[in-house]
């Protein structure tokens, strides 16, 4: 009977390890999406060249934690819905390699939904920082 026991051990232990292991490889190929879309993407380093200058005003105006999360949710919200955006292009590509007035359009939709994102981090970037320069 002890055997038994050890052996679910030891089978749980590997289960754990396994999903460890999945979870490590799922992490390995997450950073080498964000590295493709830096590496690719012009409006990807547009964003990231004003998440460094937006970065850099905080620190200079000493903006409180509240401003922070706000402004570095921005900056999450605009990158994401930008990677969103590039992968359903790319997708669309290999799906509709030819031009078709649909894939157009889904194209159109994914890259309107990163300027909505962008338009409101702009509003709350003016928000934050205007008392600032006033």
């Amino acid at each position: 009977m002890k055997t038994c026991i050890k052996e679910t051990t030891v089978e749980q232990e590997t289960k754990q390890k396994s999903l460890f292991t999945q979870f490590l490889k799922g992490f390995f190929y997450a950073t080498k999406g964000i590295i493709s879309f830096l590496r690719t993407e012009r409006n990807g380093w547009f964003h990231c060249c004003a998440i460094v200058v937006v970065t850099i005003a905080g620190f200079y105006f000493n903006i409180n934690r509240m401003e922070w999360i706000a402004v570095l949710f921005c900056f999450g919200l605009v990158l994401a819905a930008e990677a969103f955006n590039t992968a359903i292009e790319r997708l669309v590509n290999l799906v509709s390699p030819k031009k078709n007035p649909i894939a157009g359009d889904v194209k159109d939709i994914a890259a309107g939904a990163v300027l909505i994102c962008a338009i409101v981090a702009a509003i709350i970037g003016l928000l934050i920082f205007m008392p600032y320069f006033i």
